[in-house]
């Protein structure tokens, strides 16, 4: 039986292409995810197939070059950009003789590494067993009968059935705190919206430059950096607005491509704030080539999360990267749909406050009961 080896820093990273249209700039989002979970890329194996492989996922041949890039550069550690099923994760690791890790394992460990509050690692752990739960049945090779013998005695249940049993246990235990948490957030946001608050969230690609923005808005100070997924813990901070509206301002979690499902559930009390929102800034990294792409994925996740109905401002960020000009952009019936801003720069910031303004004004506004004519 292969034993997986302890932590490994280098990284041969592999991607197939099944067709998709985004086949590039797939490779250089799963670059970016290994160098921000701590891993330095020694070799990349590229491949087209028509369906992944039932046993081994990218077949015989490929799978063979990826052990030969392993050999000839001593990695750690083999990195597939697609989901892997257990029992595919086990048989490459068993003929590449290292530890296999697929997209959705990666973007957990990124989690861990980032969260800090209390309430972000609950989700994190919480997200973790989920996922392993998904590879209690053919991911684990010590599912013998428990040992007899003087101290060696156990219930009579399978290794597997103890795991199972234990993990949901916790599982529970970290439910029962989040929905604590959660109630906490409800009462908050009643109390928000008796004083007639706007609620503004920053959605967005992961490292489109939320926080960024937050922080030239609010001078909050929140942590910011050129890296995927730099945010996970929400961050709230009121806003002040030019005439009598205010807002609330809450940074959240960057979204991505393919986001594993029990991220998702696990961090419903976080994203919970963008779908009680009033208003969703979608921040766009204008300058990135696959901003279509990133757009469909976030409103993707916004739908997946019950925000897909929630307003949206779109926020066109980087402009300086780009050579366009700071400017709002309306629709057909004369509604802010876009501003084009530099949170780096600052330049178009005024336009987003004008924005944001115009939106709490109306929200302010009583609604004038209709009247049925006789």
């Amino acid at each position: 039986m292969f034993e997986r080896p302890g932590g490994g820093e280098n990284a041969v990273l592999v991607q197939l292409d099944f067709g998709q249209r985004d086949v590039h700039e797939r490779l250089d989002e799963l670059k970016m995810l290994a160098a921000s979970a701590g891993a330095a890329t020694v070799a990349v194996v590229q491949g087209r197939r028509e369906r992944p492989d039932p046993a081994l996922f990218a077949g015989k041949g490929k799978v063979a070059e990826v052990a030969d890039a392993i050999r000839d550069t001593a990695a750690d550690i083999a990195i597939f950009n697609h989901e892997l099923s257990a029992a595919q994760q086990r048989n490459l690791e068993k003929e590449l003789g290292c530890r296999v890790v697929d997209r959705a394992s990666l973007i957990l460990d990124i989690f861990a590494q980032r969260a800090k509050s209390h309430e972000g690692k609950l989700q994190v752990e919480l997200a973790q067993l989920q996922h392993l739960a998904t590879r209690l049945v053919r991911g684990w090779t010590h599912l013998e009968r428990q040992k007899g013998g003087i101290g060696l005695r156990g219930p009579g249940e399978t290794q597997l059935e103890t795991d199972r049993r234990l993990l949901g246990k916790r599982v529970k235990v970290l439910k029962d705190r989040l929905k604590q948490l959660e109630r906490q957030r409800a009462v908050r946001r009643r109390a928000r919206a008796r004083r007639e608050m706007l609620a503004v969230s920053l959605v967005g690609y992961t490292n489109a430059g939320k926080s960024t923005l937050f922080n030239a808005l609010t001078k909050a100070g929140a942590y910011a950096a050129d890296q995927l997924f730099a945010t996970l813990d929400t961050t709230s901070r009121r806003l002040y607005l030019e005439g009598p509206g205010q807002a609330v301002l809450s940074d959240t979690v960057g979204f991505i491509r393919d986001l594993p499902h029990s991220l998702v559930a696990a961090f419903h009390a976080t994203l919970e704030e963008t779908a009680s929102a009033d208003l969703l800034l979608h921040v766009v990294d204008s300058a990135s080539a696959d901003r279509d792409a990133q757009i469909e994925a976030v409103n993707g996740v916004l739908g997946e999360i019950g925000a897909a109905r929630v307003p949206q401002i779109m926020v066109w960020n980087k402009i300086d990267a780009t050579a366009v000009e700071a400017g709002v952009e309306r629709d057909a019936y004369g509604k802010i749909c876009r501003v084009r801003v530099s949170a780096r720069t600052g330049a178009g910031l005024d336009l987003l406050r004008q924005a944001l303004a115009e939106t709490a004004r109306e929200h302010a506004e009583p609604v004038s009961p209709v009247v049925n004519a006789a």
